[in-house]
């Protein structure tokens, strides 16, 4: 039995890899095992070099492994171009030649002989050899079509994986039996058993196997994707507008799947302006609404935006960032969105940004995006990345066992409008300058309420909503609006749950390590194994992005001597942010920033640290920029 299985599978897109990865990742969560699945995959329809990790271990995984320790390639069965002299190579032989740079020593490789001829890879023997590699080729395409279709080959694969782990098929049969019926699951099985036997027969000469483990609590795969979709779904989200765009369609997916079981309403429309406007237009008429995008539609939100803010209309978007500018690498993960996001629109705009650091957090923060998006009228951004968003990973189910919040935050009923300052025109104060709130909340009326009309305006506006340019009212309401985010920053300060997660192994570390979004796990795996190094260091997951956390990160940053700021952009961000805020502590950062289209595994981060402790070279996959002065 062994501590930890990464098990990568390999083919071409349509091969059917995401799913088979998923049904396995199911399977061993099942298992009673911890689960964590990093997806890698082109932006092509069909064909093209994708694969999917599932690391599994007795513990809780917070992060994709440094490599994997089992491949099973399938080959790429809609290569386009086969032959050698191809501008991109040879495609079907990718998802072996390609993966064995990360494959560990001693590790199990799985080929589908049927696709791939390795004599067209250079140096296999003498790579297997080296690095005492364990090869098992089957002609996994010739078994699943003399038992049912070629497109099968993917269940000869798995049932090849089980009998090489020694794993029960238990599970996998289960899973099999909920997606399918009839001949196609008794073909499926025949094909899955006649693998496992074929392979049990033969001589193994690894010594990896499958762990064991129990849960304690009920567990649940999920992603940050779904993660998002429940979260908006239990805050009381009736209304979505969206266009698709890798990789925010999985969320525009999942709340158009869901929304119409509970009357809500879900629409697909003609570009981003209109997504946003339309959902602007329903929180407008009294019902909690939501959209977003990936950058490049994000960007044609920044109009309606900064009409959300200045007509205080409450609204959650979403932002899915990827590798850009521009279209750039639309299927890699990259954080070069986080200005962008902070600081788009018009004028000094206010809006509330949080970039969670796993599938709980964001669960978690899309909810507080919406309470306070309504609490106080004004957008909330939630951001997060290709990585977050496709990556599956086990959550106790208890995360996701609370009441629905259905209100909609700082409204008043008619009997309170009756009641509220009105103009002599009749004219509800929508907008009053010196509202009875000290946080600059003006309690807002809805469309059809008696007593409550008022105008909404992208001009600014007096009280009750007429354009005006008159000084000294411009300053009022400015400032009124600009209020607001002093009064949520005091509220987040004083909740139990302050959106950053502090990370502290040993006590008195000297080193800290910041991060935000979805590198967190990966800096947290990070930072475990430099404490069991002997290093005295610790590290901030920042996710309240806006309004800053001054005084958390403050904190950290004076407890520390130097402090290693990880990133996945070029342009480091998310350091520059930091030091916007909190310019004095400049001298003692230093960054660690990646934008290849992969994300960090944990063994990046440490060599990046070891650089400031020993001055050691970083990973040649990322980058290490030292603080100022040094």
């Amino acid at each position: 039995m062994s501590e930890e299985l990464v098990w990568r599978i390999a083919g071409g897109s349509g091969d059917g890899i995401d799913s088979t990865s998923q049904n396995f990742a199911k399977a061993l969560m099942r298992s009673g095992l911890h689960v964590f699945t990093h997806r890698h995959y082109p932006s092509r329809i069909r064909g093209g070099h994708t694969y999917v990790e599932v690391r599994a271990s007795t513990e809780p995984v917070r992060s994709r492994g440094d490599g994997h320790n089992f491949l099973l390639a399938l080959g790429d069965s809609f290569a386009r171009n086969p032959q050698e002299e191809a501008y991109y190579g040879t495609e079907e032989i990718k998802p072996l030649a390609e993966n064995l740079d990360d494959l560990r020593e001693g590790g199990v490789i799985v080929y589908d002989e049927g696709l791939i001829d390795v004599e067209e890879i250079p140096d296999f023997d003498e790579r297997v050899e080296e690095n005492d590699w364990h090869v098992y080729p089957l002609d996994l395409r010739e078994m699943a079509r003399d038992m049912g279709r070629e497109v099968m080959r993917n269940t000869a694969g798995v049932g090849a994986t089980g009998a090489l782990l020694e794993y029960d098929l238990g599970h996998i049969e289960d899973l099999m039996a909920d997606a399918m019926s009839g001949e196609v699951l008794e073909t499926n099985l025949e094909i899955l058993e006649a693998a496992y036997q074929q392979v049990d027969d033969l001589e193994f000469t690894h010594d990896l196997r499958a762990p064991e483990g129990s849960h304690e609590g009920e567990q649940v795969l999920v992603s940050g994707s779904n993660a998002i979709a429940y979260g908006a779904l239990d805050e009381g989200c009736r209304f979505i507008a969206g266009y698709p765009m890798t990789p925010w369609t999985e969320v525009f997916t999942l709340m158009s799947q869901h929304l119409p079981e509970i009357g809500g309403i879900s629409e697909q429309v003609e570009d981003e302006i209109a997504a946003a406007a339309l959902a602007i237009g329903a929180s407008h008429a009294g019902v909690k609404a939501m959209s977003g995008s990936s950058g490049g539609g994000f960007a044609l939100m920044s109009e309606p935006l900064g009409l959300a803010e200045m007509t205080e209309t409450p609204v959650v978007l979403v932002e899915a960032m990827r590798a850009g500018p521009s279209t750039g690498m639309p299927t890699k993960p990259e954080q070069g969105d986080l200005e962008h996001v902070l600081y788009t629109s018009q004028g000094d705009s206010n809006r509330v940004v949080f970039a969670p650091g796993n599938a709980a957090e964001a669960y978690e923060q899309t909810r507080t995006a919406f309470e306070l998006a309504y609490d106080y009228q004004l957008p909330a951004i939630v951001l997060y990345d290709q990585k977050l968003s496709g990556e599956l990973r086990t959550v106790d189910e208890s995360v996701f066992d609370r009441e629905p919040t259905p209100d909609l935050g700082s409204t008043l009923s008619e009997a309170e409008i009756a009641e509220a300052a009105h103009h002599a025109s009749g004219k509800f104060r929508r907008f009053k300058r010196d509202p009875d709130d000290d946080g600059g909340v003006s309690p807002r009326s809805i469309p059809g309420q008696q007593g409550g009309r008022f105008l909404a305006t992208g001009n600014e506006h007096t009280p009750e909503g007429h354009i005006s340019e008159d000084t000294d009212n411009r300053v009022a309401q400015l400032e009124r609006r600009l209020r607001k985010m002093d009064a949520i920053r005091d509220e987040l300060d004083g909740r139990e749950s302050t959106h950053q997660t502090l990370h502290e192994p040993v006590e008195g570390a000297d080193y800290g390590i910041l991060t935000f979004g979805s590198q967190q796990g990966t800096v947290e795996e990070a930072v475990d194994r430099l404490a069991a190094d002997g290093h005295a260091v610790k590290s901030l997951g920042v996710s309240a992005l806006m309004p800053f956390p001054e005084a958390e990160v403050t904190a950290f940053l004076e407890s520390v001597d130097e402090a290693l700021v990880v990133e996945m952009n070029g342009s480091a961000q998310f350091r520059g942010l930091i030091q916007k805020e909190l310019g004095r502590f400049g001298p003692k950062l230093h960054s660690l920033l990646k934008y290849n289209g992969n994300p960090f595994e944990p063994g990046e981060v440490v060599e990046g640290f070891e650089t400031i402790i020993d001055g050691d070279e970083p990973a040649p996959t990322t980058r290490f920029v030292p603080a100022a002065g040094d």
